[in-house]
């Protein structure tokens, strides 16, 4: 596969500089970015005329004293445009245009580089020091002109401390409140969304590569929010769960580590003047680094899960369980749905000895990946991070020769400076044994996907494995609908959807062993056009797809990689509706929220031409009954224009060719 870059436009000029205000300009002239230097070094940025960021300080200090910033003059400012089109084979759509003004700040000992696109504004630092070095903190402040309502996912694990939260699943659902009413005692990872007055703000990160991640925090109850880093580990034991983690027991005074100077990530700000345009958000992708290699033997697709559904098989002649018949039968349901992977979650390998060598008993693994492949099935090992990590290429060059396709890698729960580049070799290592990985109990996406298209999933969301234990009381139907516009704008995310057992709010409650999901049948078939990711699972057990045929052909038949995608309407935490095009066929889902809700569609997309849509719609019951739903074939109207119904929790999905 390649990939293939048009340079369309490309200018640079140099001028020299002095104390003052810089600025540069989205290419639609409707954002622009200041840069003022002077007392200290700041920026700020205007959309449409409205200051979206008042001036907010930035700054690095190394551990010599030395500092990145503060009353730093430039010594020269080079500006270059850029407008290429990027091929985007693993992603929402085939090709991305990548187009912006960019301003190098050149100081003595650092470049300040600022991009500003029509979507949105990126900055980074890149350090021009000799020899190696250490940062010991970066000040990266996001100050906004007025007290302004965000979406905040805080971290939810090791409260005790902000230090101790540094040890994190990324998953939680969002606070909704004004910044100034920000938990003091709460660091939030990101993406975090913020409703300002003239457009909303994604506040993100990419190309976070041998850095640690950026954390969110407002410790005086104003108007800043300041980025928060994890100092690097000084001292890490095994432990955690089934001893597959790394636990921090002491670090040190400095966030990272270098050896020689190399940029660090870009501070990403998403701007979206509606809340559709952040699900189709590119910039978080779009500034990843370009692909290191070929990535043509990558497969994207679907997965028969095991773990969700406890292997819970009936009216077979075997005890289901951990064993080479149960994933027999899953090998087989898969292959006879056109289903492209199986994966074996934990279980397979020996528990509390974090050794991938150690097969139990009941498990065959050369049997399986034999029987998997004769029938055109690939197998997924789950793994935990301090096993695969110990002996990482014996593991990849092992199971690639055993015929195993890849890794859902799990319980990083960190990301400081080792643990992030801990993500980028394994991407390479997985890549040069032709493995495709999913990384679980890990950060959000930050641009690692485009440079290593084998990485086809992250998880950093409260997804819907959650359903197994969260109580009643938990709201995941407003965090299905609210997740497009933050956590999915970062990138794919491994949300795990597919429950055939469906429950209204005051049906629902949490089964381990035969778990349920809040909202409507209709809702799940949804989330798979709606909800972005090229490795997508089927969490139910295979038993229950059998016994609801119409509703297993449409999920497996759906794509996880797109040509197209068009939003067609949407509004954070209440609705959203995407069409998505793979090929000459269009999938269209919509979600509400627990209100019931009709939107009008508009389907323009489409073109001239005569359509049919084959459509599951929330059957009349489906407000008391949520496995309710009602299936039909009908032409396009040929003004383009559908009005559709979704109960409470509900959802609309269709195939349209």
């Amino acid at each position: 596969m390649k990939y293939a870059i048009s340079l369309l436009l490309a200018a640079s000029v140099a001028l020299t500089a002095a104390a003052g205000n810089y600025t540069v300009s989205s290419p639609d002239g409707r954002i622009t970015v200041s840069v003022e230097t002077g007392e200290a070094l700041t920026y700020s940025v205007v959309c449409d005329g409205n200051v979206l960021l008042a001036p907010s300080e930035v700054s690095l200090v190394l551990s010599d004293d030395t500092l990145l910033g503060g009353r730093a003059v430039p010594r020269k400012v080079v500006r270059n445009t850029v407008d290429r089109t990027v091929a985007a084979p693993m992603y929402k759509r085939s090709h991305v245009r990548d187009h912006y003004n960019e301003m190098v700040l050149d100081f003595k000992n650092f470049d300040l580089i600022f991009r500003a696109y029509d979507e949105g504004v990126a900055y980074r630092f890149v350090p021009a020091v000799r020899g190696p070095f250490f940062v010991t903190t970066e000040q990266a402040e996001f100050t906004f002109p007025e007290d302004v309502e965000a979406f905040v996912p805080y971290v939810n694990q090791h409260t005790e401390t902000l230090e101790t939260q540094f040890f994190s699943s990324f998953e939680n659902q969002y606070a909704h409140h004004a910044i100034s009413a920000w938990n003091k005692d709460r660091l939030a990872f990101l993406p975090v969304l913020v409703e300002t007055a003239g457009a909303k703000v994604l506040i993100t990160e990419s190309d976070l590569r041998n850095y640690p991640g950026m954390y969110l925090y407002n410790g005086n109850g104003g108007t800043t929010l300041e980025g928060v880093f994890a100092p690097v580990p000084k001292r890490i034991e095994q432990g955690g769960h089934n001893r597959l983690q790394g636990i921090v027991m002491e670090r040190e005074a400095h966030i990272a580590e270098f050896s020689a100077a190399e940029p660090l990530p870009w501070r990403v700000l998403q701007i979206a003047r509606k809340d559709g345009d952040l699900v189709s958000a590119d910039l978080p992708w779009l500034l990843g680094k370009d692909p290191e290699g070929d990535f043509g033997w990558v497969k994207p697709g679907k997965l028969a899960w095991d773990w969700w559904n406890a292997w819970n098989l009936y009216g077979v002649d075997f005890r289901a369980g951990v064993n080479n018949d149960t994933y027999k039968y899953y090998i087989d349901f898969a292959a006879a749905k056109g289903i492209e992977y199986v994966i074996l979650d934990e279980g397979w390998a020996v528990n509390l000895q974090a050794d991938l060598f150690q097969v139990v008993l009941e498990i065959d693994l050369r049997e399986l990946a034999d029987y998997a492949s004769k029938r055109g099935v690939g197998l997924i090992l789950w793994a935990g991070y301090w096993a695969f990590s110990r002996d990482m290429e014996h593991v990849c060059r092992h199971y690639s020769e055993m015929g195993i396709k890849g890794f859902k890698v799990d319980f990083m729960d960190r990301d400081d400076q080792p643990m992030v580049d801990f993500y980028a070799r394994a991407a390479a290592m997985a890549a040069k044994y032709h493995l495709v990985l999913d990384f679980h109990g890990a950060f959000k996406p930050a641009g690692l996907t485009r440079t290593f298209p084998n990485v086809l999933n992250f998880e950093g969301v409260y997804g819907l494995e959650n359903m197994k234990w969260a109580g009643r009381d938990v709201d995941q139907v407003t965090y299905d609908v609210t997740i497009p516009f933050i956590r999915n704008a970062a990138g794919q995310m491994d949300y795990t959807q597919g429950a055939m057992r469906n429950a209204g709010k005051d049906n629902y409650f949490p089964v381990n062993s035969e778990p349920m999901s809040q909202g409507t049948r209709c809702r799940q078939l949804a989330e798979y056009t709606v909800f972005f990711a090229p490795l997508t699972m089927l969490c139910d057990s295979p038993s229950n797809y059998l016994q609801e045929p119409e509703c297993t052909a449409f999920i497996a038949g759906v794509p996880t990689v797109w040509d197209e995608t068009v939003v067609l309407q949407g509004a954070a935490g209440q609705y959203v509706a995407v069409a998505r095009r793979s090929g000459d066929t269009w999938y269209v889902g919509a979600m509400t929220d627990w209100e019931a809700r009709d939107l009008t569609l508009d389907l323009s997309f489409l073109g001239a031409g005569d359509y049919m849509m084959d459509v599951f719609e929330d059957g009349p019951n489906a407000d008391r009954a949520a496995r309710d739903y009602l299936r039909r074939s009908v032409p396009v109207p040929a003004d383009r224009s559908m009005t559709i119904h979704m109960a409470p929790g509900g959802g609309w999905t269709a195939k349209i060719q």
